[in-house]
């Protein structure tokens, strides 16, 4: 079965970090180039960040440029989105998603909230 289940989302203060996690399954994890996305109540779904299968190319959306690092662990499967100096405006479900994979689609998401 071809997955993607992502966490370590929560509730974090302005100013804060959160490292999201996304493990993958039922697919070769190592060859495909992962990305966040995240979608805000009433909003659009938004690229954040994406990495090559190697980790040798990462690009970030602007909003997130600076403050958002993207990594990943082919031998654990996992791709990660280190975030810090969160702002309320990030508040979203966060996605982690790969392209070409038949039948694999989005997975749950992973909800963070920044409030004070």
């Amino acid at each position: 079965q071809v997955q993607l289940v992502e966490s370590g989302g929560g509730l974090v203060k302005p100013g804060g970090s959160l490292r999201l996690s996304c493990a993958a399954s039922g697919f070769t994890f190592s060859i495909y180039t992962m990305h966040w996305y995240r979608q805000a109540p009433g909003k659009e779904r938004e690229w954040v960040a994406s990495i090559t299968s190697t980790g040798g190319s990462r690009n970030y959306g602007d909003s997130v440029k600076g403050r958002f690092t993207i990594s990943r662990d082919n031998a654990k499967n996992t791709v990660y989105l280190q975030m810090n100096s969160l702002k309320p405006e990030d508040t979203a479900v966060y996605y982690c998603r790969t392209f070409g994979v038949s039948g694999l689609g989005w997975g749950q998401g992973t909800q963070v909230t920044v409030s004070s």
